[in-house]
């Protein structure tokens, strides 16, 4: 299942200014929390909570707690522009980290690192990338999460091409994804159109 959160004004606000070549690297980073909040407010849906009751000024109420065992993976580099703002929305959350290089002659990806911590007892992963493009970063590390015990993963985007979201479903149909925008297609480099450019270049201004 895929979320398009692409109606929802401030996504499209935020993603206008992360599109525009000429914003300066201190905004990008300032519209990437940004949007990396609203759509995790989104994604946030999928946790679990639990009933509790708290004593207000004036007598017992019914009220709710998130469940613990949120973890946040941050795919390496451009998914640590995400993890910030993520952990703000959900604090106390586990970090785990996956390091995942694109060949660039081929468009496949392979893992160069990864560090978790015990997801046999996490209630819910979020994968955080900005980018699903061809979808092989994100497929091999949900893989790798997978492995290590996580029952409930869930992918978190800014944006995906069509064809990225085809190929990962294919690979996790039991992963749901929530993407900020899903854009048109991928062009012959297996960049993302009309895309936004190297998220991690433009993110820590470098090239």
């Amino acid at each position: 299942m895929t979320a398009d959160l692409s109606t929802h004004p401030l996504i499209q606000h935020y993603l206008t200014i992360l599109r525009d070549r000429s914003t300066e690297a201190s905004e990008f980073r300032r519209c990437c929390k940004c949007i990396t909040e609203v759509i995790m407010v989104e994604a946030a849906k999928l946790l679990n909570i639990d009933a509790i009751q708290v004593q207000t000024p004036l007598e017992i109420a019914d009220g709710a707690k998130l469940s613990p065992g949120v973890v946040f993976v941050p795919i390496l580099r451009a998914g640590l522009g995400m993890l910030d703002p993520a952990m703000g929305i959900i604090p106390g959350s586990s970090v785990g980290y996956i390091g995942m290089e694109r060949d660039e002659a081929t468009a496949e990806a392979k893992c160069y690192y990864a560090k978790m911590p015990d997801l046999s007892a996490s209630t819910q992963v979020f994968v955080l990338d900005p980018m699903l493009a061809t979808g092989g970063s994100a497929a091999q590390c949900v893989e790798q999460i997978k492995a290590k015990g996580a029952k409930n993963v869930n992918m978190v985007c800014i944006i995906a091409a069509p064809e990225g979201i085809a190929a990962f479903e294919e690979a996790h149909p039991d992963v749901s994804i929530v993407a900020g925008k899903i854009d048109r297609e991928l062009n012959d480099q297996k960049y993302i159109l009309p895309g936004l450019g190297d998220f991690g270049d433009r993110l820590f201004n470098t090239s």
